[in-house]
């Protein structure tokens, strides 16, 4: 069998696969943006551009759009500097080290829905742990029931989740960084700090950069920790685009506005995403 032959026949399982569970999908869900349906086994009707022009002029649908750039911005930046930090103690030797990687990478390995359910547990006004201890010292913050507090929280529970994913990232990359030129630098009279800004941070910004290009489209997607939580509320102020296409869709049966927003979402992540490549192409090479 020539060579090209054998490299396509090796393509071809997870081709099959990639066409089936991802291409097919996003293709049917655009689709029905484009269709009236009550139900999933209802005859669509066809209606061009109706479903997008309704969702383009909803006060929900933006109120939604922004709601996902608040969650992801603000989950983003909190998982990047939290997992930096994390990483470059981690990447020291001391007494310890291990338990403190595994205590870090924990959450990681915890299932999403377990994790939420716990937080809610947790974050109880009735008993839960966390709100018992604040209300022990005269705090009583209501973490899921109002708008404010209600997005601080599910910002939380999401960096709890995936800082790890950071950390451990990072911490590879820093394995990469020649400690001869710390060593020559702290040998030239810098601080830690200087040490980090001029020698360590510019090897690793590649990372970096990838790491909140993934993350940020993870987090605008992250449709089951505000589902668990607070299920877009309290007054919609937690409610994204994932769930404002689940609630049309499931909810409120305007199966054809559900995959009318689903992708418009996709859609605003594929321009966000190349205008992010280009601006930190051109950054990196001035």
């Amino acid at each position: 069998m020539p060579r090209m032959g054998k490299f396509l026949l090796l393509c071809l399982p997870g081709a099959v696969i990639a066409l089936v569970l991802i291409y097919v999908p996003v293709a049917t869900a655009m689709g029905l943006g484009f269709f009236q349906l009550d139900t999933v086994i209802s005859t669509p009707r066809f209606t061009g551009l109706e479903n997008f022009e309704r969702v383009l002029v909803d006060d929900a649908f933006w109120n939604a759009f922004v709601n996902g750039l608040v969650y992801s911005a603000l989950a983003v930046i909190l998982q990047i500097v939290l997992g930096v930090s994390f990483a470059l103690v981690l990447r020291e030797t001391f007494k310890g080290v291990g338990i403190l990687r595994g205590a870090v990478i924990f959450p990681y390995v915890v299932p999403t829905v377990v994790g939420v359910l716990v937080w809610r547990w947790m974050l109880d006004p009735n008993g839960g742990v966390i709100d018992e201890i604040f209300q022990s010292v005269g705090l009583q913050i209501p973490w899921l029931a109002t708008p404010t507090w209600a997005m601080i929280t599910v910002v939380l529970i999401s960096v709890w989740l995936w800082t790890p994913f950071v950390t451990i990232t990072v911490l590879a990359a820093l394995q990469t960084v020649s400690p001869e030129l710390e060593e020559a630098a702290h040998i030239d009279g810098t601080n830690a700090l200087q040490r980090f800004r001029y020698v360590v941070l510019p090897q690793i910004v590649p990372i970096l950069l990838t790491i909140v290009l993934l993350r940020g489209i993870w987090m605008f997607n992250k449709f089951d920790v505000i589902y668990l939580t607070t299920g877009g509320g309290p007054l919609e102020s937690t409610e994204h685009l994932p769930i404002l296409s689940y609630d049309k869709a499931f909810r409120q049966f305007q199966i054809g506005e559900g995959a009318a927003i689903a992708g418009l979402n996709f859609v605003f992540l594929v321009v966000a995403v190349v205008v992010y490549l280009r601006a930190t192409r051109r950054w990196t090479d001035a």
